[in-house]
Protein backbone atom coordinates (compact mmCIF):
# COMPACT_ATOMS: atom_id res chain seq x y z
CA UNK A 1 0.00 0.00 0.00
CA UNK A 2 1.59 3.22 -0.74
CA UNK A 3 1.17 6.44 0.63
CA UNK A 4 -1.44 7.77 -2.04
CA UNK A 5 -3.69 5.08 -0.69
CA UNK A 6 -3.69 5.68 2.78
CA UNK A 7 -7.10 6.77 4.76
CA UNK A 8 -4.72 9.43 6.81
CA UNK A 9 -3.33 10.78 3.70
CA UNK A 10 -6.36 13.06 3.11
CA UNK A 11 -6.30 13.99 7.23
CA UNK A 12 -3.04 14.58 7.01
CA UNK A 13 -3.45 17.08 3.65
CA UNK A 14 -6.52 19.19 5.34
CA UNK A 15 -4.30 19.67 8.42
CA UNK A 16 -1.01 21.08 6.89
CA UNK A 17 -3.63 23.13 4.75
CA UNK A 18 -4.99 24.81 7.80
CA UNK A 19 -1.66 25.00 9.75
CA UNK A 20 -0.63 27.42 6.43
CA UNK A 21 -3.51 29.01 6.27
CA UNK A 22 -3.91 30.51 9.88
CA UNK A 23 0.25 30.80 9.60
CA UNK A 24 -0.29 33.06 6.75
CA UNK A 25 -2.94 35.13 8.33
CA UNK A 26 -0.98 35.55 11.31
CA UNK A 27 2.02 36.53 9.14
CA UNK A 28 0.29 38.94 7.28
CA UNK A 29 -0.90 40.73 10.37
CA UNK A 30 2.24 41.03 11.65
CA UNK A 31 3.80 42.32 8.58
CA UNK A 32 0.54 44.92 8.99
CA UNK A 33 1.94 46.08 12.56
CA UNK A 34 5.49 46.05 11.77
CA UNK A 35 5.05 48.33 8.76
CA UNK A 36 2.43 50.43 10.39
CA UNK A 37 4.49 51.17 13.09
CA UNK A 38 7.30 51.83 11.34
CA UNK A 39 5.70 54.21 9.06
CA UNK A 40 4.20 55.93 12.28
CA UNK A 41 0.66 55.10 11.59
CA UNK A 42 -2.35 57.26 14.03
CA UNK A 43 -3.05 54.29 16.30
CA UNK A 44 -6.37 55.93 16.68
CA UNK A 45 -7.23 55.31 12.73
CA UNK A 46 -9.80 52.26 12.50
CA UNK A 47 -7.46 49.98 10.58
CA UNK A 48 -4.13 50.95 12.74
CA UNK A 49 -6.23 50.12 15.60
CA UNK A 50 -7.74 46.84 14.77
CA UNK A 51 -3.96 45.31 13.26
CA UNK A 52 -2.63 46.37 16.89
CA UNK A 53 -5.12 44.53 18.94
CA UNK A 54 -5.28 41.47 16.77
CA UNK A 55 -1.95 41.11 17.20
CA UNK A 56 -1.42 42.11 20.70
CA UNK A 57 -1.75 38.61 22.16
CA UNK A 58 0.58 37.53 19.82
CA UNK A 59 3.43 39.88 19.99
CA UNK A 60 2.87 40.27 23.78
CA UNK A 61 5.25 36.66 24.88
CA UNK A 62 8.42 38.86 22.81
CA UNK A 63 7.66 42.45 24.35
CA UNK A 64 10.55 42.56 26.76
CA UNK A 65 13.51 40.88 24.25
CA UNK A 66 14.24 43.70 22.56
CA UNK A 67 13.78 47.60 23.25
CA UNK A 68 11.91 49.53 20.22
CA UNK A 69 14.15 51.40 17.96
CA UNK A 70 11.56 54.95 17.71
CA UNK A 71 13.64 57.86 15.31
CA UNK A 72 10.79 60.58 14.94
CA UNK A 73 7.55 58.74 15.37
CA UNK A 74 8.45 55.54 13.77
CA UNK A 75 8.77 52.40 15.62
CA UNK A 76 11.18 49.66 14.47
CA UNK A 77 9.58 47.47 16.39
CA UNK A 78 12.08 43.81 16.66
CA UNK A 79 9.94 41.82 18.82
CA UNK A 80 6.94 41.52 15.51
CA UNK A 81 10.25 40.44 13.60
CA UNK A 82 11.00 38.07 16.37
CA UNK A 83 7.18 36.85 16.80
CA UNK A 84 6.65 36.22 13.05
CA UNK A 85 9.95 33.88 12.82
CA UNK A 86 9.06 31.89 16.04
CA UNK A 87 5.38 31.62 14.58
CA UNK A 88 6.82 30.68 11.28
CA UNK A 89 9.21 28.02 12.52
CA UNK A 90 6.58 26.71 15.01
CA UNK A 91 4.25 26.53 11.78
CA UNK A 92 6.68 24.94 10.32
CA UNK A 93 7.22 22.52 12.93
CA UNK A 94 3.43 21.81 13.02
CA UNK A 95 4.07 20.63 8.99
CA UNK A 96 6.62 18.33 9.32
CA UNK A 97 4.76 16.94 12.53
CA UNK A 98 2.28 16.13 9.97
CA UNK A 99 4.70 14.35 7.40
CA UNK A 100 5.97 12.35 10.53
CA UNK A 101 2.51 10.92 10.91
CA UNK A 102 2.19 10.05 7.06
CA UNK A 103 1.55 6.24 6.12
CA UNK A 104 4.36 5.26 4.41
CA UNK A 105 5.24 1.78 2.48
CA UNK A 106 8.30 -0.25 2.91
CA UNK A 107 9.83 0.34 0.03
CA UNK A 108 9.02 4.33 0.28
CA UNK A 109 10.72 4.23 3.28
CA UNK A 110 13.91 2.50 2.06
CA UNK A 111 14.01 4.59 -0.78
CA UNK A 112 13.73 7.45 1.29
CA UNK A 113 16.52 5.91 3.58
CA UNK A 114 19.11 5.01 0.73
CA UNK A 115 18.30 8.77 -0.77
CA UNK A 116 18.96 10.01 3.12
CA UNK A 117 22.47 7.38 3.19
CA UNK A 118 23.63 9.27 -0.42
CA UNK A 119 24.06 12.90 1.16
Amino acid sequence: MNSYNSPTTKSLFKGTQIVWYFLSILEVLLAFRFVLKLMGANAAAGFTNFIYVATWPFTTPFLAVFQRTTIEGSVFEWTTLLAMLVYWMIGLALINLFSISKTVSTPEAAAKLDQDDSR
